[in-house]
């Protein structure tokens, strides 16, 4: 008799635990035999096995067949995630959540999505769009202050996509170049997160100067935009 597919999804799941125990066991072995490039190597391997086995998680409770699966795990991203948003005084749009975007070779954009959208669409229902006509997308890559430099990640990332067609759905008529410009970024910080901007294309020098001095902390985001499109 062949297996549901819960079964072989519950299947998957254990054996994505199983490689990401192996894959932190060999770090913590290698860290007590003081080899410190080959545990940052490991710890690496381990941290791509955790982002699988997470992906894997979040799809296991719909296999169930649960009518409010989806729904639930929709919340429990929201509670779990947190995902701050909104207009900047100085006419930029925020966008900031806590996580690092993966290099192309590892993870899977869908994690992303599956967080993203929604709080997207909940944040901009009943909203009218604000759609920038002339603008600067940029990508800002926070890294904890404490990471060594060797492990900061380089801008190929294959989830700016998956994040820039999700942004371009509620704030830019399209990503075309004729619309709008890319610029990506690298800061440290007191722990890791993305931060996306979309910056109106009159303002980008204004934020540039404000990124390179490390203030672009607003105190108040707003619900709604005085742009300048």
């Amino acid at each position: 008799m062949p297996q549901s597919d819960f079964n072989r999804a519950l299947d998957g799941a254990e054996r994505r635990l199983e490689r990401a125990a192996g894959a932190l066991a060999r770090t913590r072995r290698l860290l007590e035999q003081g080899d410190m490039a080959g545990t940052f190597g490991s710890a690496f391997a381990f941290s791509a096995e955790a982002e699988k086995l997470t992906l894997l998680a979040r799809t296991l409770p719909a296999y169930t067949g649960h009518p409010k699966a989806a729904e639930l795990t929709e919340r429990m991203l929201q509670e779990t995630i947190p995902v701050e948003m909104g207009y900047a005084g100085r006419g930029w749009f925020r966008l900031q959540f806590p996580a690092l975007l993966p290099k192309k070779e590892s993870g899977s954009p869908v994690y992303i999505q599956q967080y993203l959208y929604p709080a997207l669409r909940r944040y901009f229902e009943g909203k009218p769009p604000a759609l920038y006509q002339r603008c600067v997308l940029a990508y800002r890559h926070v890294y904890c202050r404490d990471r060594p430099e060797r492990a900061y990640r380089d801008h190929d990332n294959i989830e700016v996509n998956m994040v820039t067609d999700i942004i371009t759905l509620y704030l830019l008529p399209d990503d075309a170049p004729t619309h709008c410009s890319h610029y990506y970024c690298s800061a440290a910080g007191p722990e890791d997160r993305t931060e996306v901007y979309v910056i109106p294309a009159s303002r980008f020098p204004m934020w540039l100067e404000a990124e390179q001095a490390d203030d672009l902390e607003d105190e108040t985001l707003y619900e709604t935009s005085k742009i300048w499109r």
